[in-house]
């Protein structure tokens, strides 16, 4: 059974930073591409940033670039997110996620998710 569990979430004021981990289980966690998720006005989930299996490539959405900052630890099976320089409208459940695909930035690529951690972010 795979199981993804987020965690490190929280409440924290604009400008300020955190550090979500997702820590995975039941899958080999090398053969999966990992991604971060949030709800966004009009869509169910909006892609944020993913890491390819070696942690070698990331990819960004521009909403988040030069702010959050994804890594893996493949011997821990954990991916993490640092997020900085955090904007109320980060506010938000973030959710990781498991990929088969070596690419992918939409819900229906990814094959298992987390129940989400809440990232509430004061102004």
């Amino acid at each position: 059974q795979v199981q993804l569990v987020e965690s490190g979430g929280g409440l924290v004021q604009a400008g300020g930073s955190l550090r979500l981990s997702c820590a995975a289980s039941g899958l080999t966690f090398s053969w999966y591409t990992m991604g971060w998720f949030r709800p966004a006005p009009g869509k169910e989930r909006e892609f944020v940033v993913r890491i390819s299996r070696n942690g070698i490539t990331t990819y960004h959405a521009d909403s988040v670039k030069g702010r959050f900052t994804i890594s893996r630890d493949n011997a821990k099976n954990t991916v993490y997110l640092q997020m900085n320089s955090l904007e109320p409208e980060d506010t938000a459940v973030y959710y990781c996620a498991a990929s088969t695909r070596v690419t992918g930035r939409t819900v229906s690529e990814y094959d298992y998710w987390g129940q989400g951690t809440q990232v509430t972010v004061s102004s």
